[in-house]
């Protein structure tokens, strides 16, 4: 066996629970995933109704799956046309990084998110609620992180 476990530094080993909650206008996100990983997990939490931004990433890249409730993605196609999608219980879906896209409650839902790490700009073309773009400024901001 060409394996050794003991090549490992077990000083970086943890078995601590981890959750944090983001208030937002359309609801809330449950981030079980540190930030300081190279990859976020998140549970966003849309309520009946509400719409996250139209948005695009330029460098990270995000896919959802819908754990309850009901919801839809309202993405660009391959032609580069808003189209609609209702998300279906037990699917995934995968956004690519410059994909313009926004997720919308039609009752309150929630969704796993899981991507790359928040880095970069989240362009916010947009907004029902008027926020800027999410530049790692804004987003430590928003977080309540400064």
């Amino acid at each position: 066996m060409n394996f050794d476990p003991k090549q490992f530094d077990k000083s970086s080993f943890t078995n601590d629970s981890y959750v944090k909650r983001v208030e937002k206008p359309w609801g809330y996100e449950l981030h079980w995933v540190a930030e300081n990983l190279p990859y976020m997990g998140k549970i966003e939490h849309v309520n009946a109704g509400a719409r996250l931004s139209l948005q695009i990433h330029d460098q990270k890249r995000e896919s959802f799956f819908l754990m309850s409730g009901r919801g839809k993605i309202i993405w660009d196609n391959n032609k580069g046309e808003l189209v609609e999608t209702e998300m279906e219980k037990g699917k995934g879906y995968t956004c690519a990084t410059g994909q313009r896209h926004r997720l919308v409650g039609i009752t309150d839902c929630d969704i796993i998110e899981v991507s790359t790490p928040e880095m970069g700009t989240t362009y916010r073309l947009e907004d029902d609620y008027k926020r800027p773009d999410e530049t790692p400024q804004q987003r430590k901001k928003e977080r309540g992180e400064v």
